[in-house]
């Protein structure tokens, strides 16, 4: 029989590689900017949140915090590395005002981690207090990027079309959400509960809007929904990779 600790490594490993196939879904969206030589409307903000989350959840796998949390570590890392060079790309191909304000948000990043991470050693003794208090904010800032896939399934219900809402990027939205609360649960873990709990039910709500609208999305043209849903991959990139690595905690 599978002990505990064997089982709930399986589902953080399912979960490393579903998390990963998520970091690496906006790879068309930088294939199109790197086409073009510049990036258009597309927007900086999922990958500067997703610097952020998984930042704060790389801090919170450290064995001065969290002990035992290697599954936090290598996932959190990876995307932390992946999101950078997404940054490097759109910062390279920006106009100077852009260039400008994604390096200041960077910087402020830094420093918003530096001031979490100093008050956590300092303030807080035990592993029991530094997790709770670098979890909680992990969670605050995962519950907030839920706001922008609300923004596209409010939109998916209005138009009836779900033509901006990858099939795809929803089921691995949902799988990733069930995988990482079942770790959660095998050792209980409150913040890994709850933020991988609302990413299920996103990913579900999501699920069941393409069921009611994929027959009545209209066939359009094929180069304009590509660009269309390239930008639309970057705002489900907050319920995707940008809620679900960064919600894995040991």
């Amino acid at each position: 029989m599978v002990n505990a600790t064997v089982a709930r490594n399986i589902a953080g490993i399912c979960g490393n590689v579903i998390s990963l196939f998520l970091f690496l879904s906006p790879i068309p969206t930088f294939i199109t900017i790197y086409k073009k030589k510049k990036v258009e409307e597309y927007k900086a903000d999922p990958y500067l949140a997703t610097v952020l989350n998984c930042a704060l959840w790389v801090f919170y796998g450290l064995p001065v915090v969290h002990p035992d949390s290697l599954l936090v570590i290598t996932i959190n890392a990876t995307g932390l590395a992946i999101e950078l060079f997404y940054l490097a790309m759109f910062f390279y191909f920006s106009p100077t005002t852009r260039k400008v304000k994604v390096g200041l948000w960077l910087i402020g990043e830094m420093v918003f981690v530096g001031i979490v991470a100093t008050c956590t050693l300092l303030l807080f003794h035990t592993h029991n207090q530094r997790s709770s208090f670098v979890g909680i904010l992990c969670v605050i800032f995962v519950s907030l990027m839920y706001i922008a896939p609300l923004t596209i399934m409010s939109k998916v219900i209005k138009t009836k079309s779900v033509k901006y809402m990858p099939f795809s990027l929803s089921l691995a939205n949902f799988l990733n959400g069930v995988v990482w609360v079942i770790y959660a649960l095998i050792k209980f873990d409150l913040f890994i509960l709850i933020g991988n709990g609302l990413g299920t039910i996103s990913g579900l709500v999501q699920l069941i809007l393409y069921a009611c609208y994929y027959k009545t999305t209209p066939k359009d043209d094929e180069e304009e929904d590509e660009e269309n849903l390239s930008k639309a991959n970057s705002q489900l990139q907050l319920s995707g990779n940008h809620g679900q690595a960064k919600r894995v905690a040991a």
